[in-house]
Order: structure tokens, then sequence, then C-alpha cells
């Protein structure tokens, strides 16, 4: 069975906010499509490559479903 090679192209990440900072109204969705999109420019690569996108996020409350499908998207 022939399988692709899995390849993480590039990553970035948002700046650290604290508590009620000028992040607070910023959100986690809008936050990690700017990476997303740093992350492929900085890699040179098309947004249709890309398969899969895992992102991270430390307080996910009151995101909605699939956080890092909406920042994906």
């Amino acid at each position: 069975m022939h399988e692709d090679p899995i390849v993480i192209a590039g990553a970035a990440r948002t700046p650290m906010g604290g508590f009620q900072g000028d992040l607070s109204g910023a959100r986690a969705p809008d936050l990690g499509a700017a990476a997303i999109k740093a992350a492929l420019t900085r890699a040179g690569i098309a947004p249709e490559a890309v398969d899969e996108v895992y992102m991270g996020i430390v307080l996910p409350a009151g995101l909605g479903q699939a956080p890092a499908r909406q920042a994906a998207i």
C-alpha cells in the first residue's frame, strides 16, 4: 500500500494576550485564520494544497464547533 508522506509545511502563532487585554475582542478562529495565512505565505504554499489544519486553543468556550475548521475556511 502506497501512502503519501505527511508533511508539516509551516507554522505560525498568534501573539500572547492577557485577560481582557487588547486581543479580548478578537475571536480565536479569526486569529487562527491570520496565523494560517501567514504560515502559507512563509511556506509559499497555495491554500488549495492543504488537506488538514491542526490548531491549539487554550480557552475554547463560546467558539462554536470546530474552531480549527472555522479558521481554515
